[in-house]
Formats: structure tokens, C-alpha cells, sequence
């Protein structure tokens, strides 16, 4: 028996529950895991609410970092006592241990300690697949402007720091003026409160009437419109979360007197779905880490006990940097 977080039915935060759980041998292509560290993420908030519907009882958690127990027949990348980490479906972090898929866990090299990894791979994934491969069709090179909405969320400053490493000039949004300042301390080349500021008008003003190749949008509703109107002709809407709600329908039809615009809804799961291509990905994230280019910022801890807490502060955007959940 291990302890574990579960949902019976989506709901608010209160619907989240400490459980005894059985965790089991790992079968073929499996592991099992003992968590050292958890990672806190949007998408699970998504998921306990129901704008992701998944079976129940669900044990949420996307994310980790641990030691690996077991391994199941076909396992070769991982053996019992590696240090690993992971973002993965399906669910099951927020647990002491679990039995899970091996192909999207990776080991963790020794200089990246268990927090860092547990609070990096879901969202450095996540900027890595953002930066290098949702790219606008004309491509992007140093120098060339985009915009980024909630740069100083978890995944917005570790894209902060990615693009300068790429020479990038990254422009950040974010709802206060101390969000704004960390998104500029970690390498936003501009930050535009949009509490306060018509971040279009801003937009235009900073490209000298340009625009940006590429959005990058994990807000949703409330950023959609205005960031249309940021694109140069050729540009890429690229979505990839709805923290404040999903875009409404819209009509095809707009994208063509607005420049010729491509839209795009992007997800991990798509990019990770090979063990190669995991990998891939996640060499070029422990590299830029490693390499300090990126340092994984964690603003946040909460035992595994109050995640309820963790929720709320989450959804209520009280948080910056990264969150994880510690065991």
C-alpha cells in the first residue's frame, strides 16, 4: 500500500483526497517509481474540473522525479536504482509510488536534483517543443520577435530563457508589474502587464508596427482575439492551454484579412509519444539546464498532504515559477 491523491468526480479542490492504494509489479514496458518529488501543472486542474475528462477514481500528476523500483519485461533504457524522472500519461504523480509506461521516462543526469526534475519536465518539455518545433513557416531566427502570454508562469520562464539563448526577443505578458519584472529577469527581452495595457497596441509599438512571427498562448479565452491581432502576415497562433477558459468557435474565414494566419493547437503528448523522440527532447532540456542557459526556478512547495492548497494557490495565479509537491 502507498499513499496516493485521487478525485471520485471533478469538482473544485476539495475533491482531492489522500488514499491508500495498492501499487503492483510492473508488466511489460512498465516500471515502478518511488517519487522523491512531484510536479504541480495546469493541465491538473484540467483534469480534476473536467475540462479533461478522464476515468474515475483518477490519481492526478503528470509529472515526476524519483527512483525506479522495477522494471518490466522489454524495459532497457531504465534498471532498478536509476535516478529518473518524467512527463507522462497517464496520470498517477501524485502518489508516493506508482507502476507506469517506461517510454516516456528518462534518466535524470546526476548534477539535476530530484525537485529540479520533477518541477522541469513537463514544462521544459513543453517550452523545447514550443521553441523548436511549433515554428511559424517562415521559421524563426535570431532576432525575430515573439510573443509569449503568462512568461512568468512555469513554462513561461523557462521559454524566457530558452529564447535568449536562441537570440530570440522574447516578449512576455503577465497580469501584474512583479510578474513582468521576473519575466524580464529571466530573459524577456519586454514584459506588457496586461492587467493594465492593451498588449496589442504594445505589441505593435515594440515591432515598429510589425507584428510577432509566432503567439504562444496557454491562456486561452482571454488572450485570443488581441493576439491575432499581434501576428505578422504568415504569422502562427500557437495555442496550448486555456488557464483562463477555452477559445470560443471561431470562423476559419478571419485568419485570411488578418495576414494569411496559421493556427495550431499544440500538446506534449503529441511530441512525446515515441520513446526517440522523448528522448530527444529531453537531452536538449538537461543540456540547456546543465549548461545554465535555463535554471528551473521553484517558487513553490506543499507537502503532498495539502495539495488542496496547491490548487487553489494555482488557479487563483498566485503562483510564479514552478511548483511541486514534496514527499
Amino acid at each position: 500500500m502507498t499513499k496516493a491523491i485521487q478525485i471520485k468526480q471533478h469538482g473544485g479542490p476539495e475533491e482531492l483526497s489522500l488514499v491508500d492504494v495498492n501499487v503492483g509489479e510492473p508488466g511489460p514496458g512498465e516500471i515502478r517509481i518511488r517519487h522523491h518529488a512531484v510536479g504541480l501543472n495546469f493541465i491538473d486542474v484540467y483534469q480534476r474540473t473536467g475540462l479533461y475528462q478522464l476515468p474515475m477514481p483518477l490519481t492526478l500528476g503528470m509529472e515526476g522525479a524519483g527512483i525506479v523500483e522495477a522494471v518490466g519485461e522489454g524495459v532497457t533504457h531504465l534498471k532498478p536504482g536509476d535516478r529518473a524522472a518524467y512527463a507522462s500519461n497517464p496520470p498517477g504523480s501524485y502518489s508516493e509510488a506508482r507502476v507506469m509506461p517506461a517510454k516516456c521516462v528518462c534518466r535524470l543526469p546526476d548534477a539535476i536534483s530530484f525537485e529540479t526534475g520533477a518541477a522541469m519536465m513537463l514544462k521544459g518539455l513543453t517550452a523545447q517543443y514550443l521553441l523548436r518545433r511549433t515554428l511559424p513557416v517562415q521559421g524563426l531566427k535570431e532576432g525575430d520577435f515573439v510573443l509569449f502570454h503568462a512568461a512568468a508562469g512555469g513554462v513561461g520562464l523557462i521559454a524566457c530563457q530558452w529564447a535568449k539563448a536562441l537570440g530570440l526577443q522574447l516578449i512576455g505578458t503577465a497580469g501584474s508589474d512583479a510578474k513582468c519584472a521576473l519575466a524580464k529577469a529571466h530573459g524577456a527581452a519586454h514584459a506588457i502587464n496586461y492587467s493594465t495595457e492593451d498588449f496589442a497596441a504594445r505589441v505593435k509599438d515594440i515591432t515598429g508596427g510589425k507584428g510577432v512571427k509566432v503567439v504562444y498562448d496557454s491562456v486561452g479565452k482571454d488572450t485570443w482575439d488581441k493576439s491575432l491581432e499581434c501576428l505578422q502576415p504568415f504569422g502562427l497562433m500557437a495555442s496550448f492551454g486555456n488557464a483562463s477558459g477555452p477559445v470560443a468557435p471561431f470562423s476559419p474565414g478571419i485568419l485570411g484579412p488578418k495576414g494569411s494566419l496559421y493556427v495550431t493547437r499544440q500538446t506534449l503528448f503529441t511530441h512525446i509519444a515515441t520513446r526517440e523522440a522523448t528522448q530527444a527532447m529531453a537531452d536538449e532540456l538537461f543540456a540547456v539546464v546543465q549548461g545554465g542557459q535555463v535554471k528551473i526556478r521553484i517558487d513553490q512547495r506543499y507537502p503532498l498532504a495539502d495539495v488542496q492548497q496547491a490548487h487553489r494557490d494555482l488557479e487563483a495565479r498566485k503562483t510564479t515559477g514552478c511548483t511541486i509537491l514534496t514527499l
